[in-house]
């Protein structure tokens, strides 16, 4: 039987300086990140995080990326994740979510986002 086991940052609120409109690498925006980093244990039961993935080191990760202005959301996402996998070879796939809380849309209530997965092979 194999295990799968899943780190989770949740809901995670960031002021940035991304988007296509004009004014927003000056003013900025909030933005809501959420991700899951899945990877198989080596042993059961986890009781050090050496076993484990650090969800400290992986939001580390996002607040960095999430510090340098992008005009795309999906660019983001796909560098974030990538850098994941890359960085960590127990990881097997990563899934993440980020929303621009309250884009410049005309007439619009709401929020905008993307999600991205990325499997290792």
């Amino acid at each position: 039987m194999q295990s799968i086991m899943e780190i989770h940052v949740q809901k995670v609120r960031m002021y940035g300086f991304h988007g296509l409109n004009a004014g927003e690498e000056i003013i900025g925006g909030e933005f809501e990140v959420s991700l899951t980093a899945s990877f198989i244990p080596v042993e059961l039961p986890i009781s050090k995080i050496e076993q484990t993935l650090d969800y400290t080191a992986v939001l580390e990760i996002v607040k960095e990326r999430m510090k340098k202005p992008a005009h795309l959301l999906e660019t983001l996402a796909t560098e974030i994740a990538s850098e994941i996998i890359a960085k960590y070879l127990i990881v097997t796939e990563v899934s993440i979510s980020i929303s621009k809380l309250h884009p410049p849309i005309e007439n619009f209530q709401g929020g905008v986002g993307v999600t991205y997965r990325i499997k290792r092979n």
